[in-house]
């Protein structure tokens, strides 16, 4: 084995390299810097059974020479510039089991020869310009149980009926491509699937009635295309089920009622306009009862409609003349008046009774944390069956108010599973007639991450213990999080402050990324973007995360928010706080890891996680090691030095898999199970 990743290496691959060791079994190149074509001669090394050069800067083609490895259990050239078309030789890999080839500048077609790779497991070609129709025979790998991701290319045609041979795959993702056609019935044979994304496409029709098959599903996303018909009742009944996009499509009808729509923030179904649900619900439109009327009684009801639209839209462009002109002689206005159309956003609202009541009235004994901006409470409202997490603003604390209208901002357009999302908002006077403010979270009853890593449980007086496998699904959790918000939202959205008291848990201890209260929007416009850079003199964020390029008036960036994920990546695998005394000479916790990689590394990792484990060494050269550096690197003192969380995303996962391929010990298993 030859293992170089992670060591900064520089400039092109020498032709030499064919020259290593004929019985040399594993190569490993990723997360350096090197550049130039892949050389021919690493056709040599036969008897490589792992090949690794993802995450560099490597330009070209893939020589046809690669094809004489016919050993190759594992190959990634994953997040490279690589170019052209992929090469027919990748059919001699018949013991290939991953394939990852994503966020490259691949084009042209798939290669239908990649279906005699017969012993694959994962196939990734992300993020790259393919295109044409995707080759049936791919479907034909029943061997495919981990991950089948095309997502963001350029294919078209339709999703082959084939697709029903995957029957023990987890893991689907066709999103970002112009796939048109119905949805094949056979999907519903992938009994095992756990995540399917076909968002962004040209699909039509309906939803599968064999989707009803789906026992395993967690996550379905269809958003983003051209279904239309009946919300299919099945759904309801999928146990599984936690996270449902259909928004954006032409579905019409009643909205089902039960099983996953009864849960908070659980399923989107914005941009279907034809909907309307069967019970009084706020926000919906009710059924009509009546569905035969009258012609006379819609033509009234046209006219009415019509009438009420003009007068509306006369009397709003009157008070929009009168308001430009107040804000020509009083610019504060302008301020106060955004302020209030983010207090106006569609959230369902509730009244200050309503939750004085289910906090029976803020007793202490709901009360469940404070923070710098006020008090979250738990509770209870009448119209949710769950509990529920009330954080309450303390206006008279500078900068509240702003945290207020921030946080509705920041999480009215976001959606994502490890996002909490706001169930309803309160925007009231209290009984004193003061302004009063609230926000209405999911209730999380496994606590934050600070609890979990720092403070004993109140019941035994005992540390709770994450296992490293639940250490490493809360960072990836964390990491697609904020992947989302830098690199799906439009604006980006910058987190800036995370800390592990704004990471919650659930009960299947699942991370959510909570407190936008300091969100920023990174705008692309020139006068945007200076307010954006105007608002880091009010910026507070958490000592022992904020990026060192903020105490120097540097513009706020997506790379704050990585410097933050990578001091709660090494605080998450050695289990040290970045404000603890031990850090006050001048050692920062990057400092303390970087000193102690890779010959003593031992010595700051948080021992409890591999206790009684019996792959700890298997499990520290393939994930402790591997997610340390992440952590290093994402906290250089230098912006540029830092990777995007898209990268890093990509890398936790490929370490996750890589940990349930090599340990199969009780700890692997459960990397497997939450995979």
């Amino acid at each position: 084995m030859l293992a170089l990743d992670g060591n900064n290496l520089k400039g092109k691959l020498p032709s030499s390299i064919g020259n290593l060791s004929n019985s040399l079994e594993c190569l490993y190149l990723s997360s350096n810097q090197i550049s130039g074509p892949i050389p021919p001669e690493i056709g040599n090394l036969k008897s490589l059974s792992s090949l690794y050069m993802n995450y560099n800067l490597l330009t070209g083609n893939i020589p046809p020479t690669i094809g004489k490895l016919q050993n190759l259990v594992y190959l990634s050239f994953a997040q490279n510039r690589l170019s052209s078309q992929i090469p027919d030789t990748f059919s001699n890999f018949v013991q290939l089991s991953m394939l990852e080839m994503d966020h490259n500048n691949f084009s042209g077609r798939i290669p239908a020869s990649i279906a005699q790779c017969t012993q694959l497991t994962t196939l990734n070609l992300a993020h790259n310009s393919l295109d044409g129709h995707i080759p049936r025979e791919i479907f034909k790998l029943s061997t495919l149980s981990e991950e089948l991701d095309l997502s963001d290319n350029n294919l078209s045609g339709g999703m082959p009926d084939e697709v029903g041979n995957l029957i023990h795959l987890q893991k689907i993702n066709m999103s970002n491509n112009r796939l048109s056609g119905n949805i094949p019935s056979t999907l519903s044979q992938c009994v095992v699937l756990e995540y399917l994304g076909m968002q962004s496409n040209l699909f039509a029709g309906s939803i599968p009635q064999s989707f009803a098959n789906l026992v395993s599903i967690k996550q379905m996303d269809v958003s983003r295309n051209n279904l239309s018909g009946k919300i299919p009742e099945f759904l309801k009944s999928m146990k599984s089920l936690q996270d449902l996009n259909l928004s954006f499509n032409h579905f019409d009808g009643a909205v089902p009622t039960g099983g996953v729509f009864d849960i908070a923030g659980a399923v989107s179904i914005e941009g279907n306009y034809h909907l309307c649900t069967s019970i009084p619900t706020r926000g919906m439109s009710l059924c009509s009862a009546v569905v035969d009327r009258k012609r006379k009684q819609k033509l009234l009801l046209l006219v009415l409609l019509l009438t009420v639209v003009a007068t509306a839209i006369l009397f709003s462009l009157i008070a929009t003349i009168c308001l430009r002109k107040r804000m020509k002689t009083n610019p504060h206005l302008q301020h106060d008046n955004e302020q209030i159309k983010i207090e106006k956003i569609a959230y369902e609202k509730v009244s200050y009774k309503d939750l004085v009541r289910a906090t029976d009235r803020f007793s202490s004994a709901n009360l469940i944390g404070s923070g710098s901006f006020g008090r979250v409470y738990k509770g209870s409202l009448q119209f949710q069956e769950d509990q529920v997490a009330i954080k309450i603003f303390d206006l008279d604390i500078n900068g509240a108010h702003r945290s207020f209208i921030a946080e509705c901002e920041a999480l009215r357009n976001v959606r994502h599973r490890n996002l909490v999302k706001i169930i309803t908002l309160c925007s009231s006077v209290d009984h004193t007639g003061a302004d009063f403010k609230a926000l209405v979270f999911p209730y999380m009853p496994n606590g934050n991450l600070e609890m979990w890593l720092h403070l004993k449980d109140p019941e035994n007086g005992e540390r709770s213990i994450l296992t490293l496998s639940q250490r490493t699904n809360i960072a990836l959790d964390v990491a697609l999080a904020l992947d989302y918000l830098h690199n799906q939202c439009a604006p980006p959205v910058i987190h800036c402050d995370l800390k592990p008291t704004n990471i919650l848990l659930g009960l299947d201890m699942v991370a959510y990324v909570i407190d936008f209260g300091l969100a920023r929007f990174l705008f692309r416009t020139e006068n945007a973007h200076q307010d954006s850079s105007a608002t880091l003199s009010r910026l507070k964020g958490t000592i022992g995360y904020i990026p060192p390029e903020y105490g120097m008036s540097e513009e706020i960036s997506t790379k704050g928010d990585v410097y933050s994920f990578g001091v709660l990546l090494l605080q998450l695998i050695t289990g040290c706080s970045p404000t603890e005394e031990k850090f006050n000479d001048g050692i920062s916790l990057h400092e303390f890891v970087d000193r102690a990689f890779t010959k003593n590394i031992h010595e700051v990792v948080d021992p409890t996680m591999l206790h009684d484990n019996s792959s700890a060494t298997d499990m520290m050269k393939n994930c402790v090691i591997p997610l340390l550096r992440i952590g290093l690197s994402c906290s250089m003192k230098s912006a540029k030095e830092r990777p995007d969380m898209r990268r890093v995303s990509t890398e936790i996962l490929r370490i996750k898999h890589m940990a349930s391929y090599t340990c199969m010990s009780d700890e692997a298993k459960n990397w497997q199970e939450s995979s």
